[in-house]
């Protein structure tokens, strides 16, 4: 008698999520979105980030999709300003996955312009999963210590834009920037790290000149 095995097929958790996000990239690509992926930890500043972006954009159409665990405060304030956006609260999961962006891109109904997607406010499962971006935006700040890079190296390293939020704050805060520097490049050599402050308007227009640059590319 012949012996029988039993063989498992094991199937990618992220198959399907990758397959979504590659339409949802060529769509808008087609379209001329750009589409970027925001991430960082909570508190990072990236809703005040997203404002001080789009206050500098010039002929340039600002959607947003806003990812959230639970509430829509940062979706009312930007609601507030014009801006088109559309909330996405996961209810526990932490990070946004393709299939929630293709609907939420539906619903804004996007002609041209640029897209970003505040992702979850977490340096780990973000970093993860392909959305339909075109770039990651990676928001780090100088509260947070100088260790981040070293602590979640998966973030740095996938980013094509690091901003350094808080820069006004350097002179009260225990922020060691060469250590810093050091530990993303050892993860990313090019992605360009633009110090920026919300409050003072330091380094946005680095930021909207990388943006444009990459838009036009």
């Amino acid at each position: 008698m012949s012996e029988k095995k039993e063989i498992e097929i094991m199937q990618s958790v992220y198959d399907k999520n990758d397959e979504v996000a590659k339409k949802i990239n060529s769509s808008l690509t087609k379209r001329g979105i750009f589409a970027i992926n925001v991430m960082g930890s909570p508190g990072a500043g990236k809703t005040s980030t997203l404002i001080e972006i789009i206050k500098k954009l010039k002929n340039i159409k600002p959607y947003v999709i806003e990812g959230d665990i639970e509430a829509d405060y940062d979706t009312k304030t930007l609601l507030s300003l014009g801006v088109e956006t559309v909330q996405i609260n996961t209810g526990g999961a932490c990070h946004l996955d393709s299939p929630m962006i293709g609907d939420a891109v539906e619903k804004l109904n996007i002609k041209e312009g640029i897209l970003f997607i505040e992702n979850i406010g977490n340096l780990v499962c973000p970093a993860e999963f392909q959305i339909g971006e075109h770039a990651k935006m990676l928001i780090s700040t100088v509260t947070e210590g100088s260790d981040k890079p070293y602590k979640y190296p998966l973030a740095f390293e996938k980013a094509d834009i690091i901003i350094l939020n808080k820069c006004d704050l350097l002179p009260y805060v225990d922020f060691d920037e060469n250590f810093f520097m050091n530990g993303v490049r050892a993860l990313n050599k090019k992605a360009p790290v633009i110090k920026v402050s919300c409050k003072t308007g330091e380094g946005f227009d680095q930021v909207i000149s990388w943006i444009t640059e990459k838009i036009n590319s």
